[in-house]
């Protein structure tokens, strides 16, 4: 009904297969891609142990945040959702979150919601997740989201059912007023769950058909896993999965393979995120990777020694073995030269004897 709306942009220029892709898949369940990644979790401990020394103190959720946020800026693709079968772009990038108060069954969730620009920093991001966290997750606080879902929970079903339709109607058609669409955590780029914090592994979880979100991210536990090293050998290591939905009708296969290698190099060089985007609106990152010393195997190290001797040894020996056939074929050429001389002799004795008599 309308083409605007408070959260998103109309994306224009779209190829043709792009534009139809929403046709042919209607639901973002329906067009729903999963994949599990699984990053090292040695750079990461590295870089949060380097940086608690001067004083900083990081999590893997201020990490995967901060690396989020810089993804979906140099990537903004991700940052795209579908409503109605027209493609649209958030107009910032927004990551939701649940969060217990306590972690215990009757434990109240807070569904909080995050804003930025793209260009933070890791040291901004942090900043203000922790504000955020510490303002509405104290047991007396109360978020603004979790005050719209008690209103709506206390009505009767038939009242609920019918604000619901009312809801999603407006919705559809771009006319969702703007302060339920920040109370929505439905309404977001990006819906982050940390299921490390409650030590289970990473799950593939669905895409919802309400609201915006076309990524869904899942943390899961860290773990001991074979692992193939930079020296090409097999040996265990620390690692984590993360569990990735994604609405494939917002992008190609192509582009999320690239996205995806890009922020797997964030991981392991996570100095980058440490330092803010250019005001300027660029969008290159140069990522600097860490120049870490790689210890050669003493085993491989004394197998080529070993090798080597072997070789010499060989060597040696066939330059003896045709120093001795050289030695042996002069020998039996000095003999045919003695053989030949001594039958010279013996002719010239018998022709001296014949002369004489």
């Amino acid at each position: 009904m309308f083409s605007k709306r408070s959260d998103g942009v109309k994306v224009k220029g779209l190829d043709a297969v792009t534009k139809a892709a929403p046709f042919f898949m209607p639901t973002r369940i329906g067009a729903t891609n999963y994949c599990t990644e699984q990053i090292r979790c040695e750079p990461i401990d590295e870089f949060i142990a380097r940086q608690r020394r001067l004083g900083n103190n990081y999590t893997y959720t201020h990490i995967m945040m901060a690396s989020l946020v810089r993804l979906l800026y140099l990537r903004p693709k991700l940052n795209y959702f579908i409503n109605h079968n027209v493609t649209y772009e958030h107009k910032d990038i927004s990551i939701c979150m649940v969060i217990k108060k306590k972690l215990a069954d009757d434990g109240e969730d807070v569904d909080l919601k995050f804003h930025f620009s793209g260009r933070e920093s890791l040291p901004e991001v942090k900043a203000y997740v922790d504000d955020l966290i510490e303002k509405h997750v104290s047991p007396d606080s109360t978020y603004g989201t979790t005050e719209s879902a008690d209103a709506l929970g206390k009505m009767p079903n038939w009242l609920f059912r019918l604000a619901m339709k009312i809801v999603r109607f407006l919705d559809r058609h771009n006319m969702l007023p703007k302060s339920l669409i920040e109370a929505s955590c439905f309404h977001s780029s990006v819906f982050l769950t940390n299921l490390k914090s409650i030590k289970i592994d990473a799950i593939h979880h669905h895409l919802y058909d309400f609201g915006t979100c076309s990524l869904f991210v899942a943390m899961g536990k860290e773990k001991i896993a074979p692992v193939v090293d930079k020296n090409k050998e097999l040996k265990l290591g620390k690692v984590m999965n993360l569990g990735i939905s994604m609405d494939e009708r917002v992008a190609d296969g192509f582009y999320f393979a690239k996205t995806l290698r890009l922020w797997k190099d964030m991981f392991e060089n996570l100095d980058c995120l440490l330092e803010s985007m250019p005001e300027d609106g660029s969008k290159k990152m140069s990522i600097k990777k860490r120049k870490t010393k790689v210890k050669k195997s003493k085993v491989k190290k004394s197998k080529v020694k070993k090798d080597k001797t072997v070789i010499t040894l060989k060597k040696q020996q066939l330059k003896e073995e045709k120093e001795k056939l050289k030695l042996e074929k002069e020998k039996e050429k000095e003999e045919r030269k003695l053989l030949k001389f001594e039958k010279k002799l013996e002719r010239a004795e018998k022709k001296s004897k014949k002369v004489a008599e």
